[in-house]
């Protein structure tokens, strides 16, 4: 189904057409203006040079070819050449009738699916979940389901640090504390534990005493760097402890993606990737593509265009350890030949920029990665407290996730409550609910890219740009749909009709915006789009309700018209904030 600016802007393309003018020049845009008209046309001003008259003579000529159309209710030209546009009310109610037949609300899916891998999450295992993996989280389940909703095939892969130094340490240190165990004695061949010997709650607690430790003894380090090269290497006490880490925080990961609503189809680490690092350091070398610098192997990545230096992709250290560049990349050989991925996007804290310049480049120039293959990089800014700084606890440490939604939930819980209106068992349900609302559009509402404050005062206000407000509004239509089908009435088989006043018709044209929308932030890969669109939404609903007698309405065609707008307005809303991991209760 094509969307309201396709339609109108083939009708304007007929009229610049009929005029003798190129097509190209009819763009219609939203207008910049609102207080004049609801959409425009500013070809007219570029056709001038090529035309060599008057803007506002060829806008006139458009507007002559348009009186009569079906699409529009008034097309006027103005000085020096805009056209001003207002959509015909029967028009505007026919797309919204089809939109809601349609049964993905009028969104094309793609006519030649991708099959995209998204790399998100990537917290290191051992370690408990913290504010900073909240945004990695958050945009990369939003992306998913973006890409998913036109029709792809999209793989969403967690990426765990689980092959590096802190396992060394843990093991290290475990050594120290429970050198009996039999993961320590060479000669042992039997069958290890199947029980971990420690909780994820101990394992937490391992790893920053050991990290802690190490920087002040220089044996322990060396040690804990040995024991990090043996597990490398296949020691297989250390790999049965490796095994039991993994299975402990692994658990315990999935239990707090679960609270934030975000799913991974894959599990995998920079430890699957390890069996592909020889034989890439191999092709790197024979193919001449990979030379020494100062006993470290690199591959050049700088480009003519570059205005600034690109240092080299470094493969090994010169000690021939292995480096983030190296997983990253056997990582993508990986993807490529079990997947065949025709996208890869990371979604990784913007500071780690240059390093996926040198990751994506090598890949490209060395054939690790097809040359169709297209790596993406969409960074994120920081999550700020109100002082502009990284967001801390109150005492200066580094917020536990479950800590902050737990915060989060009790100041919802609170206001809830305060209402009166649900049980306290519901109440709760609810907080859970709203609560991760407000966390996720909070941070989704700002561009990826930008820094941004964490406010949690405002994130779980029920007024303003929030999640608690988009949510509000939904169970508001919802109660009203409610209302109406316990009167006895059936919501089925009603049209939308034309609008009969502006915060009915404003309201239709915020919902007409859907598919525009969804394919801007397909193509930009940009969440905070959706939630700029349901706030107007949301605010276009209210002014209508406010203004509205729906239930009360006396003439049924009418109040029948209504109940089919909130009905739509309710789906698009709904397909919104699905698209940003969260969903709305029944009742608030």
């Amino acid at each position: 189904m094509k969307t309201l600016l396709e339609l109108l802007t083939e009708e304007v393309q007929e009229a610049f057409g009929k005029c003798g003018y190129d097509v190209s020049y009819a763009k219609v845009t939203l207008s910049n203006r609102p207080d004049l008209c609801e959409y425009q046309c500013n070809g007219a001003m570029a056709a001038a040079k090529v035309y060599r008259k008057a803007p506002i003579m060829i806008a006139k000529d458009v507007v002559e070819k348009l009186q009569g159309s079906t699409c529009f209710a008034s097309a006027e030209a103005v000085n020096p050449g805009f056209i001003n546009l207002k959509v015909a009310e029967d028009f505007l109610a026919d797309f919204l009738n089809k939109m809601a037949q349609d049964g993905s609300l009028g969104v094309e899916k793609e006519e030649n699916p991708k099959k995209i891998i998204i790399d998100y999450g990537g917290p290191n295992v051992a370690k408990p979940l913290h504010v900073g993996h909240l945004r990695s989280a958050i945009i990369g389940e939003s992306v998913k389901r973006i890409m998913r909703y036109k029709g792809n095939q999209v793989i969403g892969d967690i990426h765990l640090g689980d092959w590096g130094y802190q396992m060394g340490l843990i093991i290290t240190e475990l050594e120290k504390r429970q050198p009996e165990l039999p993961y320590f004695d060479d000669s042992y061949e039997g069958e290890y534990p199947s029980e971990a010997p420690f909780t994820i709650g101990e394992l937490e607690e391992i790893y920053p005493t050991a990290s802690s430790y190490a920087k002040e003894n220089e044996d322990y380090r060396e040690k804990a760097l040995h024991a990090t090269y043996l597990l490398q290497n296949g020691h297989r006490g250390y790999r049965a402890i490796w095994q039991h880490i993994m299975q402990v925080s692994v658990t315990d990961l999935k239990k707090n993606y679960k609270n934030l609503n975000v799913e991974f189809d894959l599990w995998k680490g920079e430890a699957d990737a390890q069996k592909y690092i020889p034989d890439m350091v191999e092709m790197l070398k024979d193919k001449r593509f990979a030379h020494y610098d100062e006993g470290a192997l690199v591959v050049d990545v700088q480009e003519e265009s570059d205005k600034k230096e690109v240092p080299p992709c470094m493969i090994l250290k010169s000690d021939g350890a292995a480096l983030y560049d190296t997983t990253d990349l056997a990582t993508l050989m990986e993807r490529e030949e079990l997947y065949q991925p025709d996208e890869v996007i990371y979604v990784v804290d913007k500071r780690q920029e240059l390093h996926f310049v040198q990751v994506f480049r090598c890949a490209k120039k060395t054939g690790i990665v097809r040359p169709q293959t297209g790596l993406k990089f969409l960074g994120f800014g920081t999550m700020n407290g109100k002082d502009g700084k990284p967001f801390k606890t109150r005492d200066g440490g580094v917020m536990r996730l479950e800590n902050l939604l737990r915060e989060i939930n009790e100041e919802m819980y609170k206001k809830i409550m305060d209402n009166r209106t649900v049980t306290e068992e519901e109440a709760e349900k609810t907080s859970r609910i709203v609560g991760l609302a407000a966390v996720k559009y909070g941070d989704l509402s700002n561009q990826a890219s930008k820094d941004y404050i964490f406010d949690v005062d405002r994130f779980t206000s029920f007024e303003g740009n929030t999640g608690p407000y988009i949510l509000y509004t939904i169970v508001r239509i919802k109660s009203i749909l409610n209302k109406y089908q316990e009167s006895g009435a059936v919501c089925a088989d009603m049209s939308i009709r034309a609008a009969e006043d502006e915060f009915e018709k404003s309201l239709m044209l915020e919902t007409a915006k859907f598919n525009d929308m969804i394919d801007a932030v397909y193509e930009e890969i940009a969440p905070h789009k959706i939630c700029a669109y349901i706030y107007d939404v949301a605010n276009a609903f209210n002014k209508f309700y406010h203004e509205t007698k729906i239930l009360t309405e006396e003439d049924e065609a009418k109040k029948e018209g209504y109940i089919a707008l909130l009905t739509l307005t309710k789906e698009v809303l709904e397909t919104c904030i699905g698209l940003l991991g969260f969903e709305a209760p029944e009742r608030m």
